[in-house]
């Protein structure tokens, strides 16, 4: 389990305006000192696959995106032995039970649910190191 500090988070995130706040949410917070982007679920795989990457302490995506969505990406992940320790976070505009059922039987630490508010952005990374503590 990582410590709270000195974390490389990897956030999978389609949405061009959605990334750029919730990256500029993790680079704000202390413990978080390495935040990478990627586009969609295929570039989270692809990015996890590559040796010449750092392995993330942590990975935050979300679920409706093209090409592989957040629940895809997930499910090879978790069924990853490498990977499958790394604390999965889910957020999404969708609070349909479905999708959080899933996650729920993936391994997901936590399901949370997209804010609105670019104030509300910023309590994401606080979110995330409860569960990871």
């Amino acid at each position: 389990m990582p410590h709270s500090n000195n974390l490389h988070i990897i956030i999978a995130e389609d949405d061009c305006d959605d990334a750029d706040i919730i990256f500029q949410s993790f680079t704000k917070n202390p413990d978080f000192t390495k935040v990478s982007l990627v586009g969609n679920g295929e570039e989270l795989l692809n990015f996890l696959k590559d040796d010449t990457n750092e392995v993330p302490d942590v990975i935050l995506t979300d679920i409706n995106m093209p090409i592989v969505d957040g629940i895809e990406a997930l499910q090879e992940i978790l069924n990853n032995n490498e990977l499958k320790t790394i604390p999965c976070f889910v957020y999404s505009t969708s609070i349909n039970p479905a999708y959080k059922e899933k996650c729920d039987v993936l391994g997901v630490k936590a399901y949370l649910i997209k804010p609105y508010s670019i104030e509300d952005f910023d309590k994401i990374p606080t979110s995330i190191l409860s569960f990871i503590g």
